[in-house]
This record gives structure tokens, sequence and C-alpha cells, in this order.
């Protein structure tokens, strides 16, 4: 498939990279480096964590609901058994990243008193965070892939993860 997009024979597409994991990688690489300068656009605006948290949890909806970002995920998850490193890197270079952005935007929340995560560790409650905006509707989306969720949709499930998560932590 790649061959075919890339209008090149397999012969060259081999001569760049050494074997089918390599060219994973380089795929799962370069889509993560692309979705996660989305995310790291996001400023933190002391005052505005609920407004912050809400344009995060868009950002990282848009990505993991979108055609590429449902397929890099069935991807990974059907090839991670035979080409565990792709599955690694996938986590090191995706996900983590993004815990790592949110951590840090709870961490500058933090300093300025917005929230309060008792003794969560700031990458904890990222993690927490990122998994509550993730899940119904990547679920969803991975097993209903004929009705694709709607804006409204979307929006209320970011309205509902943001409000729990500033009830639980917001000060």
């Amino acid at each position: 498939m790649i061959q075919r997009e890339a209008a090149v024979s397999k012969s060259t597409v081999y001569a760049h990279y050494a074997n089918k994991e390599a060219l994973f990688v380089a795929v799962v690489e370069a889509e993560c480096k692309s979705f996660a300068e989305t995310v790291r656009a996001i400023q933190f605006t002391p005052g505005k964590l609920k407004e912050t948290l809400t344009a995060l949890a868009r950002a990282y909806l848009d990505i993991v609901l979108s055609p590429s970002g449902l397929a890099l995920h069935r991807i990974v998850v059907s090839e991670g058994p035979r080409f565990p490193a792709l599955a690694r890197n996938f986590y090191v270079q995706g996900p983590s990243v993004i815990t790592s952005m949110v951590a840090a935007q709870f961490a500058n929340a933090s300093v300025s008193s917005e929230i309060d995560l008792g003794d969560l560790a700031h990458d904890e409650a990222a993690r927490v965070f990122i998994n509550m905006v993730r899940s119904e509707p990547q679920l969803l989306s991975l097993t209903h892939p004929d009705s694709a969720l709607t804006r409204a949709q979307i929006e209320r499930w970011v309205n509902v993860v943001v409000e729990t998560f500033m009830r639980a932590y917001g000060r």
C-alpha cells in the first residue's frame, strides 16, 4: 500500500528501510510527531485551566478519532505481538509524549493554584485525564467504524471529562 501511494517499486521502499518493521517504525514516528505538534501548540494561560483542558481534549480527540489516528492504532495493536519494538515505539513517541505535555500543563496549573492533585504526580494525573478523554469515543470509533461520532457528541464528551476532572481536582 505504501509502495503504491508513493508510486515507487517495492525494491525502492526496501532500499530505504531494512525490513517491514523498520518501515512501520518510520511511519509511526512520523505520524506521532505530526500529532504531537498539534497538542504542543496549546499553551497554558494562568486562570484558564478549564479552557486549556478543553482545548487539549478536543485536539487529542481530533487526533485519535481521525482516520489516520484510528488506522495507526489498529495497525499498532494488531502488529504489536509480531513487532514489539513497534508497539513500544508508538507508546513512547505518541501517548507518552502527549502525557508529558499534559503533565507540564498540570505543573503550571499547580503553581498557579488552579488544581490540587493531592498525592497524584503530574504525570499520573495526566494519564488519568488523557485516558478519560480517549476512552469511550475511541472505543466507539474502533468498534463502530460505520458510524462516526458527530461534532456534538465529541463536544459533549469533552465537556463531561473536563467538568469531571475540574470537580475532582480544580480549585
